[in-house]
């Protein structure tokens, strides 16, 4: 029955934590989608010279694309290994599962840990048009990998409890 809740309780909070960012990328795209327009309308109509459209879509892109690594993870969406896993037996399935999840979780931990070196970086760094720091964009390596280690996380405590036998489960009581 722990197994169990665990496993819920991980479904629950990856749904709500995929929720969120799922939201916050559609805001980036719509905003992306408005800057870009903004951007042609600006060349080839009105010709303003705005010189900001094509930078902060580019900010707006690396946001939305990296946001999405924790959306794919949330729903399992990676095909090539979701087609390889499923062909095989249910042991041997959860043990590649559990290990490909292990891999992905060290390597997303390690990206979040110097991420933060690299964001750091950026603060004294600037931007060409905007004059602000690249703190802000180069924050999206380290929050992405992080968002991505937690859904990780999440995903793999709920997609094990799916593999284990129901009366071994409830004989771990």
């Amino acid at each position: 029955m722990a197994l169990r809740r665990i496993e819920t309780t991980a479904a629950t909070a990856s749904r709500c934590l995929n929720w969120v960012v799922e939201r916050i990328i559609a805001v980036l795209m719509l905003v992306l989608v408005l800057d870009v327009w903004l951007g042609v309308v600006d060349r080839y109509l009105f010709h303003w010279q705005l010189p900001w459209p094509e930078e902060l879509a580019r900010y707006l892109m690396i946001w939305a694309a990296l946001l999405a690594i924790s959306a794919g993870i949330a729903r399992r969406e990676h095909i090539g290994i979701g087609m390889f896993v499923l062909s095989l037996p249910m042991p041997i399935q959860r043990t590649i599962l559990f290990l490909v999840d292990l891999i992905a979780l060290a390597a997303f931990l390690y990206l979040a840990i110097y991420g933060f070196d690299f964001a750091q970086g950026g603060m004294r760094r600037q931007a060409m048009i905007f004059g602000m720091s690249l703190a802000l964009p180069y924050a999206a390596v380290p929050v992405s990998a992080l968002l991505a280690a937690i859904q990780l996380l999440l995903v793999a405590l709920r997609d094990q409890g799916r593999f284990v036998p129901v009366d071994l489960a409830e004989g771990a009581e």
